[in-house]
């Protein structure tokens, strides 16, 4: 789910099993909405195969590690390397490690000595908040301990899963001869993919052909509404004429928008035919199209090529289908 976070800009797993990472990374994959609505930040998910024993220099930089049920996993000599490797190393600002009570298994009826086979202790609660404590104390971060899998009541166990919330005290920037001093991988990329996102131009393109669009459609209709209401059901009389479209049909959304009463007179569609002519600087004037352009040239220069433009390039053109012509075609 966290890939879901706008705020999140990468990802990165790290298991011992590459099997296990290859049966399931491709659940990480782009979704066809993350292509149809590409965000603002670019995400990059990578998948990396090794012992979390290891140092490598890959893992530094980042905001938050998770170890979601991993250090009952570790043989002895991992789980003693395990606090310099996470803490002292890779130092991230917060860190989130759950484990099993083992105070809670009782409850568990088909639960025997440990939850899973590959356990190689289960931790009470005053075991866990002692090595919680001593570690936060020796890497200079405070601990706080929740959990998730409340008892049944009158059952003084704690949670079935302690968690405990590692806080960096000095929340510093890591140096950048830290970074420098360990050159040598020893992680494997099992997976890695980067999501689309607005920082791509063509990505960046097709959302704004798809918002000049919509912007352009809606004030088109607004047009053939207002013709339809001028012309009285008759709007194959206006067929081959130009019109001016008149400033009070458009109030509405103009009332919206900075301009002066002469800007707002150049800012007006016009209509030729079933064509509809709509502004650039009216469209650029929507705050979707203007927040992901920024500039009006950079509109003129996405949009050019992929979307029908009046001759000098100054209007979208939309053709609309006036419903009455097509009735008075249908009976014909």
């Amino acid at each position: 789910m966290l890939k879901f976070c706008n705020c999140i800009e990468e990802l990165v797993g790290l298991d011992i099993s590459e099997e296990v990472m290859k049966e399931n990374m491709y659940k990480l994959s782009p979704l066809p909405g993350d292509y149809l609505q590409p965000s603002e930040k670019q995400l990059t998910v990578t998948l990396l195969q090794g012992s979390v024993a290891h140092k490598d220099p890959c893992m530094l930089g980042f905001d938050m590690v998770t170890c979601i049920e991993l250090i009952e996993h570790l043989e002895a000599k991992e789980l003693e390397k395990f606090p310099e490797v996470v803490f002292g190393f890779m130092s991230p600002a917060m860190i989130i490690i759950s484990t099993p009570n083992s105070e809670f298994n009782y409850l568990l009826p088909i639960v025997s000595l440990f939850r899973h086979p590959d356990h190689k202790f289960e931790w009470n609660r005053t075991q866990f908040q002692n090595w919680a404590v001593d570690v936060a104390a020796r890497y200079d971060y405070t601990v706080e301990f929740t959990g998730v899998g409340a008892p049944p009541h009158g059952k003084d166990v704690g949670f079935c899963t302690q968690i405990g919330v590692f806080v960096r005290k000095n929340l510093r920037n890591i140096k950048p001869e830290r970074f420098e001093e360990y050159q040598r991988r020893v992680y494997k990329t099992v997976f890695k993919v980067i999501y689309p996102s607005l920082k791509d131009e063509k990505y960046l393109q097709n959302a704004v052909v798809n918002e000049v669009f919509r912007a352009a459609e809606i004030i088109a209709r607004k047009q053939l509404d207002y013709r339809k209401s001028e012309c009285k059901k008759q709007c194959s009389s206006l067929i081959g004429t130009e019109s001016q479209f008149q400033q009070s049909s458009f109030q509405m959304y103009m009332d919206d928008f900075p301009f002066s009463e002469a800007d707002s007179e150049i800012m007006q569609p016009t209509a030729g035919g079933n064509i509809i002519y709509v502004p650039l600087g009216k469209i650029f004037s929507f705050s979707k199209v203007n927040q992901l352009c920024g500039t009006f040239e950079k509109l003129s220069k996405l949009i050019t090529g992929k979307i029908p433009l009046s001759h000098d390039g100054s209007a979208v053109m939309i053709e609309m289908e006036c419903e009455d012509e097509q009735q008075n075609d249908d009976n014909n």
